[in-house]
């Protein structure tokens, strides 16, 4: 199934399955992960908490950057113990599981 993406320009390329996750973008462009479905109630299309850092040119997950801009009424004490197993659970920084092709 093709399917069209829109990514910045300085993105970088996507990376080979398996290798480390470099921040291209393409796997939450093209759909939210399992935290991204439960949280947004989507299944295709652009996660909404995929965004884009200028300072790093990469793409990073808003969700597990700020879980308070996602999770109303969630208190700052629970804010990094949720960053962090927000981080787990989407697997951010391991290896690229998003097997598609890039053009």
């Amino acid at each position: 199934m093709e399917q069209l993406i829109t990514l910045h320009a300085r993105a970088p390329a996507k990376p080979r399955w398996g290798e480390p996750c470099n921040g291209c973008g393409v796997c939450c462009a093209a759909e939210p992960c399992p935290v991204g479905q439960l949280r947004f109630r989507r299944r295709r299309g652009a996660c909404p908490a995929l965004e884009w850092d200028a300072a790093s040119s990469r793409y990073r997950c808003a969700l597990v950057a700020d879980p308070r801009r996602f999770i109303p009424g969630l208190p700052g004490f629970l804010h990094r113990p949720i960053a962090a197993l927000l981080h787990r659970q989407i697997a951010a920084g391991r290896g690229c599981d998003f097997d598609a092709t890039v053009e």
